[in-house]
This record gives C-alpha cells, sequence and structure tokens, in this order.
C-alpha cells in the first residue's frame, strides 16, 4: 500500500473554501465595545481549482474575509478577488497556471504568472486595495468586498506595487515599491499624494535582482532593505537554482529622504539576515531606527539556507540603529522568542512608539500562532495573550479607540481557528490588558483558512 504526501498547505485550516456566502447577525460571546464600528478585512491564498503541480501557500487566488461591526451587531463576507488570472480560470473550470515551485510556464498563452492579489491590502484616499507584490494593485467595493480591477492611478503604475506600502498618517502621503529579481531596475520607488496623485517613481540601483518583500519609512526618510536572497541567471545555467539565500553575503539598509532618489541613497552594511516584516522606524536623533522581525537565514520559495547553527527561518524582534553623522550601524535582538506579523497604532508609522505587537509562532513544522506578544519598547518588556489548546490565529490589527488618549487605547482584532472544535471567529482583544480574555468573539458560520494581512476601515 503506498501513501500519498499530502500538502499541508492544502489541508486542515490551510485548505481553501469554495463558497461566497453573506451571513448577519452572527453570534457574539461577550460585548462588543460600542465605539467599535468598521470593517475588518483580510486577505490570504485560497485556490479556486486544484493547483498544476507543486503547491506552495504563497500560490493560492486572494479571497477577501470580511467582518463589518456596527453598534454591537456582526455581519460576515468572504469573496474571491476577481483578478484576471481568477477568470480565465474560472471560465476554464481548472487551474491555467502553475505556482512558485514549478519551472516558468513561457509558453502559457495567457502570460507566464498570475496576479493573485492574495497578499495584503491598503485603505488610502478612500480606496480599498488588494494587493501582490509581483503586479498591480486591485480596487475593492467596502463593504461589499466585491473586485472594481486592477488599479493603475491612471496608467501612471510603471511597475509592481509592494504589499506593503507605508502612509504618513500626518502628511496622508502614501510610499511604496516594486521590484524585479530579473531585469533592472530591480527596484524602483513612489510616493502617492494625501489625494491619490502618483507624484513620482525612482530607480533605485541595487548590484542585483533581491526579493524585497517590505520596508519602512520615518517621518522624513524611507528605509529599503537589500538583503541576500538573489537571483542570479548565471546559478540556473549551472542548473541551480536561480533564487537563492547567500549567507556570505551582508545584508544593505539604504536610506533616502523621503522626496529623494538614487543619489540621495546611503547604504549600511549589516550581517547577512532576510526580514518579511518590519514593524516601525524612526528618528532619534543623528539617528534611524528600525524594528522588525529578523531571521539568519530562509529557505523560503526554495531559497536554499546554508545556516549551519538550525536558525533559518526562525524571526525574532530586532532592532537596528544606523547613524547618518558616523556612519556606523548597530544591531540588536529585543526578544528570542519567535514571532512574526508585527504591528503598531499605525496612526504613528514612522514615529516614535512605545509598544508592538506580533504573532507568537507555535513550535510546529509549518507556521502557526498560539497567542499575541504586546512589547513596551521602552522598559524592554513584553506580555503575552494566549489563544488556548488547539486554537490559532494569524496576524493581529491594532485598532485606536476613538478619542485615545493613550497610544494602546485600543484593540487587536484576529481570525482564530479551533482545530478540535472546526470553528472560526473573529476575536477582540484589549489592546491595553492583553492578558486577559477576549472582550468578544464573533463566531463565523464557515471555516476561515489561514491567512496573511488584515486591515481595519473605520466607519
Amino acid at each position: 500500500m503506498t501513501t500519498v504526501a499530502v500538502n499541508p498547505y492544502l489541508e486542515r485550516n490551510f485548505a481553501p473554501v469554495r463558497s461566497e456566502i453573506t451571513a448577519d447577525d452572527l453570534p457574539v460571546i461577550g460585548e462588543l465595545p460600542p465605539s467599535l464600528n468598521g470593517m475588518f478585512v483580510r486577505n490570504g491564498p485560497n485556490p479556486q481549482f486544484a493547483p498544476k503541480g507543486r503547491y506552495h501557500w504563497f500560490d493560492g487566488d486572494g479571497m477577501l474575509h470580511g467582518v463589518q461591526i456596527s453598534n454591537g451587531r456582526a455581519t460576515y463576507r468572504n469573496r474571491y478577488v476577481r483578478t484576471r488570472g481568477w477568470k480565465i480560470e474560472n471560465d476554464a473550470s481548472s487551474a491555467i497556471w502553475t505556482g512558485i515551485f514549478e519551472p516558468v510556464q513561457v509558453d502559457n498563452p495567457y502570460g507566464p504568472s498570475k496576479n493573485t492579489a492574495n497578499t495584503a491590502l491598503v485603505w488610502h484616499c478612500d480606496r480599498l486595495l488588494a494587493l501582490w507584490e509581483g503586479g498591480e494593485p486591485h480596487a475593492i467595493e467596502v463593504p461589499a468586498l466585491e473586485t472594481v480591477g486592477p488599479y493603475t492611478y491612471g496608467n501612471q503604475l510603471k511597475s509592481a506595487f509592494t504589499a506593503h506600502p507605508k502612509i504618513d498618517a500626518v502628511t496622508g502621503e502614501m510610499m511604496f515599491f516594486g521590484y524585479s529579481v530579473a531585469q533592472p531596475p530591480y527596484l524602483q520607488y513612489s510616493v502617492v499624494s494625501a489625494e491619490g496623485k502618483l507624484l513620482q517613481t525612482v530607480p533605485i540601483d541595487l548590484p542585483v535582482g533581491v526579493m524585497m518583500h517590505d520596508f519602512a519609512i520615518t517621518e522624513n526618510y524611507t528605509i529599503f532593505m537589500d538583503l541576500p536572497i538573489t537571483f542570479r541567471l548565471e546559478r540556473m545555467q549551472r542548473g541551480e537554482p536561480g533564487l537563492m539565500f547567500e549567507s556570505d553575503t551582508p545584508s544593505r539598509f539604504g536610506i533616502l529622504p523621503r522626496h529623494g532618489n538614487n543619489s540621495n541613497i546611503r547604504w549600511f552594511e549589516a550581517p547577512a539576515c532576510y526580514v518579511f516584516h518590519t514593524l516601525n522606524a524612526y528618528e532619534e536623533g543623528d539617528e534611524i531606527v528600525l524594528i522588525a522581525c529578523r531571521m539568519e537565514s530562509t529557505s523560503v520559495l526554495d531559497a536554499t539556507p546554508t545556516s549551519k547553527n538550525g536558525q533559518s527561518d526562525i524571526p525574532r524582534l530586532h532592532r537596528w540603529r544606523f547613524n547618518l553623522s558616523t556612519g556606523g550601524m548597530k544591531e540588536e535582538q529585543i526578544d528570542d522568542i519567535p514571532s512574526e506579523f508585527p504591528r503598531v497604532n499605525e496612526q504613528l508609522m514612522g514615529r516614535p512608539t512605545r509598544y508592538g505587537y506580533t504573532s507568537r509562532l507555535a513550535p510546529t513544522s509549518i507556521p502557526l500562532f498560539d497567542g499575541l506578544i504586546k512589547y513596551d519598547l521602552i522598559s524592554g518588556t513584553s506580555q503575552s495573550h494566549e489563544f488556548g489548546r488547539g486554537r490559532y490565529g494569524s496576524e493581529a490589527v491594532f485598532v485606536p479607540q476613538p478619542g485615545a488618549t493613550n497610544e494602546d487605547d485600543g484593540w487587536l482584532l484576529t481570525f482564530v481557528y479551533n482545530e478540535v472544535e472546526e470553528t472560526s471567529e473573529l476575536v477582540v482583544v484589549s489592546a491595553k490588558d492583553i492578558t486577559a480574555e477576549p472582550i468578544a468573539r464573533i463566531l463565523i458560520p464557515t471555516r476561515v483558512p489561514y491567512g496573511f494581512h488584515g486591515i481595519w476601515i473605520d466607519a
């Protein structure tokens, strides 16, 4: 008898849900705060059809899961992001594209890759965009979560669009970048005005194409991470992986004035590492301070690491200090507990923050999160919220309380799945009292698969 290996990202709560539903008047355990009015939306991969070839978690079609909260009551809806690729496959009733583990489909009549719009979301200038870092964003109707279509700033968008744009809550500007691993310019940087106009796109010189998932901003600067997960054609020609983590190549952090260009950027070197997500960055005297979840190396996308100490793919919160006067750099670990999906009170994005929030990794072979961590970055202490036995969540979004006077006045919202009872819920945790039981648990009538990034859209 032979056993067929099951892809862990196609079973249990990683498995897709195929039905789109709308459900009103959801049961609530506890009590929703009267001032919590708006919509929580989370993006994630949800393949429409059985995949062709080896499936990677990053491959699935984007599906949005939204919970609208109003006056203590809640409604749920989930909708596919109807991209061009989704529509083509929907018409064919089967998968047309393979994923990132398979060779590039140069002979696919519809193009070599599919924009899945499956990674994250941003709300800017009264518009919700679903994001995927290999292509253009997709505009989404709120609260219906129906897809309007690709959004290209009146055809001004000339690059891919990161899954992690940054919005300065003070100026209203949005900064984003697009990268290409295979052809120059390997990096392009853009600024969008508070009114939604694409003000500038400038190329930034990199020596080789790299996978750049996130970046950071301060009040006056933008920080890029040129980390050594590189794409080299000469490796492919030798029959080796084109994308590989180079443990002997230093990490580089580039700092440039917000409205600057390649001639203004300053590069700082640090030991080889990889960062998927930044928490925040800010200015302190002559220093730029960056806080992010750092990994020694990464095997993502089969980029085989050469970490000799078994610490590959384990993210921990770190702090870097870059001195603009002396050119010096200091790197330090904030915590030894593995965690990811860092978030802050985004009203303070790019400014000094006392608190940061991450999702705590469970000791499992696949990425499951068993709780939340609240960091006090001034006192150097932390507190945890436990989801409970057999319960796993994902990224928690900080929602500020209306009229808040303290940075942590607000709530943390995340979907949690109970693997024993096979049920999903949206939990509302007090950010001020994170160790306490959730203030409210909204029971979802369908399974919400594990996913990526969420957003809160205030009413």
